[in-house]
């Protein structure tokens, strides 16, 4: 960065202060909270992030900031409680899953054998925790929309979603309530 030169009195060139430093008799100050939000992100992404360029990168500073931040005792303090953490969560996970395990793998067994207490629902589950463990858990974001229909769109609407689920074997039984009968004018 080049510093701005300007002309004095008598025409030497003088260049203004360096802005970045104090000036004389004054102390620098510093954002703290920026500077410790910065660390704590810097900590963060070194959790998941093995290379000090990349975290660099990611943040748009320099690779000797990074590795000052880790390397200092509060630093090293903080990632390795960091690190304790999320490998306490991880056993958790091992935990919760060896609990599991015998259920599934007894749930499977029945389902293999043909028994005919196994419902579909009972199988429906029992993969879907499969695959949640395995880590491969369906997309959980849902979308949104507002939808504007007439009372007969509506109620055919709702006719071919009972029939949907009669079909999957989802509902025993269900009945249209009729808009117009309903006081409170709220929509069923």
């Amino acid at each position: 960065m080049e510093a701005a030169v300007r002309n004095s009195l008598y025409g030497f060139e003088i260049r203004e202060p360096d802005q970045r430093r104090a000036l004389e008799g004054e102390r620098k100050t510093h954002d703290i909270k920026q500077l410790w939000q910065r660390s704590h992100e810097i900590l963060r992404l070194a959790l998941i992030m093995p290379k000090h360029k990349e975290i660099a990168r990611v943040l748009g500073i320099t690779e000797a900031t990074v590795s000052n931040t880790l390397n200092s005792e509060l630093g090293r303090r903080k990632l390795s409680k960091m690190r304790l953490a999320r490998d306490g969560e991880t056993i958790d996970v091992a935990k919760r899953v060896a609990e599991l395990l015998p259920k599934a793998i007894d749930t499977y067994e029945k389902i293999l054998d043909g028994d005919p207490t196994v419902t579909k629902m009972m199988k429906e589950t029992a993969d879907t925790i499969s695959m949640d463990i395995a880590g491969y858990r369906a997309p959980t974001k849902t979308q949104t929309a507002n939808l504007y229909m007439s009372p007969d769109e509506l109620v055919k609407f709702k006719q071919r979603g009972i029939a949907a689920a009669r079909s999957a074997g989802m509902i025993v039984e269900a009945e249209l309530v009729n808009d117009e009968d309903d006081e409170g004018g709220e929509d069923v």
